[in-house]
């Protein structure tokens, strides 16, 4: 809210309304577009927002019901099963408000205390809590008549969820369009490209692609720029340590010699942040991974169906805000990640890897068999603070704490590889929760924060194991079923069966199904088997 100026008179215009009155309306109409922005309001509201401006507010083509009461949709952005939820809403012509959780972080507490649930959507008919989006595609003809009848004639009774204030959302920091100022070494780079000094050289019997020779920059430099050559040198040495660029085998820093260097964002033509270059200053590795991740969450949504189910990957190749996306990746090739806490890795590599896979599938496609998906999580890739991350590297190199993966006989970082410096301590078990979102519900986070992570990756495996994906028990048969994530990466979670689903049972959120699998562990008679994996792809 504007503080009105300490001159308080009032002056009238041409059409006889005061300023004050004025900038009232225009307050009111700014305040009454954020809402529209952020809440799907109910038609009853919209009408009552009509009357104020003096035109009704409809939904467009779509009869709806009036309701006395309300229908609440807490939900996230690039939701699957919450865009499903709310497309059987419409259909069945129930307006709904749309409380996003990442605008509103303060009520994920409030939608936990509520529901004993972890997962999104949760949906709620006044006070009546329905649960998640299959719990509401599977309500039977009269229960949906009866919680129909609840909101078309009851008000809100005072212990229904409440939207919260929209003038406490989080505005969205992901600048689409936004060009920070250029590292100035970040010109020299562009100008190096077009000096026709990088090509593929040989050196005994040996081609090493993309490079440019030292001598022969020193003396682009000493003739283009005017320098003597003891600053051309300095210059190429400034290049080097900047990160823009290395010796091509790192045995050297840069010399005025018949050495061979290459520019950083030339070392692979496979990863998917090449051939850009990194022009702004190298910004803090946690902000950069929440920002890629939250504009490609932002892109994502925008080309997702409205059931939910498809994803138009190459309606994203072709979104402007891709080729924005794909720039502010290159700015990962200089990003310092030696540094960060054992918190700043773990968010920082679960959002790049997950950033990963949609940039993947957009470029390459989605794999489609055993050998292709061994391909993608091997070769897809990001140049990251000056070296190769695959798929792979980041799961079990760093994020399992360089541990043999599926289908890998050797560890991914040899004693001697630079990288096993980031890699954790320990393996991180929760990471598979937060890689992977193959259950009938999303966790309620989709971008990690080092300040978070911990508590946030909790939540994601409780989000899992609360949905059937994740397990299944028979109390009949006494046999516990779980997903087969469980068993490829079964050394994470314990050394053998007990452990594993002692470890299951302390990570599961308060219910039934843990109980159950509490009376089976303490009965030790129980059988263990593992649900086959679906690993369809959801691309139009």
């Amino acid at each position: 809210r504007k503080r009105q100026p300490h001159n308080t008179t009032q002056h009238s215009d041409h059409t006889g309304q005061n300023s004050t009155y004025m900038w009232a309306l225009k307050w009111t109409r700014q305040t009454l577009n954020y809402c529209l922005r952020h809440f799907v309001v109910t038609r009853r509201d919209r009408r009552s927002f009509g009357t104020l401006f003096g035109a009704p507010l409809l939904l467009a083509g779509v009869v709806v019901m009036e309701l006395k009461g309300r229908v609440l949709v807490y939900s996230i952005v690039g939701c699957p099963h919450c865009l499903r939820a709310k497309n059987h809403l419409e259909q069945l012509g129930l307006p709904y408000t749309d409380v996003s959780l990442d605008k509103f972080p303060q009520c994920r507490e409030e939608v936990r205390a509520r529901t004993g649930r972890n997962t999104v959507p949760q949906i709620f008919f006044n006070a009546v809590h329905v649960g998640g989006n299959e719990e509401l595609q599977k309500l039977s003809d009269a229960e949906l008549q009866e919680l129909v009848k609840e909101v078309r004639e009851n008000e809100p009774p005072p212990d229904a969820p409440v939207p919260p204030d929209p003038l406490t959302a989080e505005e969205d920091d992901v600048a689409i369009g936004f060009h920070c100022e250029p590292d100035e070494y970040a010109m020299l780079v562009r100008e190096l490209k077009e000096s026709g000094l990088i090509k593929d050289r040989n050196y005994h019997l040996r081609t090493y692609r993309n490079c440019f020779v030292g001598r022969e920059f020193v003396d682009w430099l000493v003739e283009k720029k005017g320098l003597e050559r003891e600053e051309a040198v300095e210059m190429g040495q400034s290049l080097v340590e900047r990160g823009f660029g290395h010796h091509v085998t790192d045995d050297h820093k840069f010399k005025d010699e018949m050495l061979f260097y290459r520019l950083l964002e030339d070392d692979s033509e496979n990863a998917l942040n090449a051939g850009v270059t990194a022009e702004c200053q190298p910004r803090p590795a946690g902000e950069l991974s929440e920002a890629i991740r939250k504009l490609i969450l932002k892109i994502y949504s925008k080309h997702l169906s409205k059931d939910g189910k498809k994803v138009d990957y190459a309606g994203i190749g072709e979104d402007a805000d891709f080729e924005e996306y794909v720039r502010l990746t290159a700015q990962l090739q200089r990003v310092s990640v030696s540094e960060l806490s054992r918190e700043e890795k773990l968010a920082f590599f679960i959002n790049i890897y997950n950033a990963m896979v949609v940039h993947a599938y957009v470029r390459v496609g989605p794999p489609t068999n055993l050998w292709q998906r061994y391909k993608f999580f091997n070769v897809v890739s990001y140049i990251i603070g000056g070296y190769i991350y695959s798929l792979q590297d980041i799961e079990n190199g760093v994020l399992r704490g360089n541990r043999k993966g599926v289908g890998q006989f050797s560890r991914p970082f040899a004693k001697d590889d630079p990288r096993l410096a980031v890699a954790l301590e320990r393996a991180e078990p929760l990471i598979h929760f937060a890689l992977v979102c193959g259950a009938k519900s999303c966790p309620p986070i989709k971008t990690y924060s080092g300040q978070e992570v911990d508590k946030q990756l909790q939540i994601a495996a409780e989000g899992f194991l609360e949905g059937d994906d994740g397990i299944l028990i028979d109390m009949k048969k006494k046999e516990v079923m779980l997903s087969k994530i469980f068993k490829w990466y079964k050394v994470d979670f314990g050394a053998h069966s007990e452990e594993l689903l002692q470890w299951v049972c302390d990570h599961m959120p308060a219910g039934e199904k843990k109980s159950q699998l509490s009376e089976l562990l303490a009965g030790k008679k129980y059988k263990l088997s593992y649900m086959s994996y679906d690993w369809g792809i959801n691309s139009k």
